[in-house]
């Protein structure tokens, strides 16, 4: 039986907080609700979206132009009281490097490099973008969404 992906839309706790629709939010993943569910409730996060910024890129399987929309923006206080803003992409740990490729058949193998190939082109034209907005971005994976 296969495993059902959790998606919905998030009803906001601090709607003050959310910087585009506040009722349109929604999340493709159960790690996506719990980020939603931790940035809306830490008192540390001024400002967020998800899905809300749109960073065009080449991408590779077509050559053509797409927008990739970052998974989260995102404003904070450290515990330093230093002000950042980061792009946030949420994804599962083996699909932020280029894949090996060994002991999986012909069609796993292909699928994995065209996915890894299009992640790759948007992080690229995402830490650009972040780089002339002097903005961080980050990869959030279960390694950190579960500590």
């Amino acid at each position: 039986m296969a495993r059902r992906v959790r998606q919905g839309k998030y009803t906001l706790i601090h709607p003050e907080k959310y910087n585009g629709n506040p009722n349109n939010v929604r999340y493709m993943s159960s790690w996506e609700l719990n980020f939603h569910k931790f940035l809306d409730n830490n008192k540390n996060i001024l400002e967020w979206s998800s899905e809300e910024i749109k960073i065009p890129y080449l991408k590779p399987t077509t050559g053509r132009v797409h927008m990739y929309l970052p998974d989260y923006w995102v404003k904070y206080v450290t515990t330093n009281g230093e002000l950042v803003e980061e792009i946030i992409e949420v994804k599962p740990d083996k699909e932020t490097r280029a894949p090996r490729g060994t002991g999986k058949n012909k069609k796993t193998q292909l699928y994995e490099q065209l996915t890894w190939a299009v992640n790759d082109a948007k992080w690229k034209a995402a830490e650009l973008y972040c780089k002339t907005k002097n903005i961080k971005f980050r990869i959030i994976t279960e390694k950190h969404l579960f500590k």
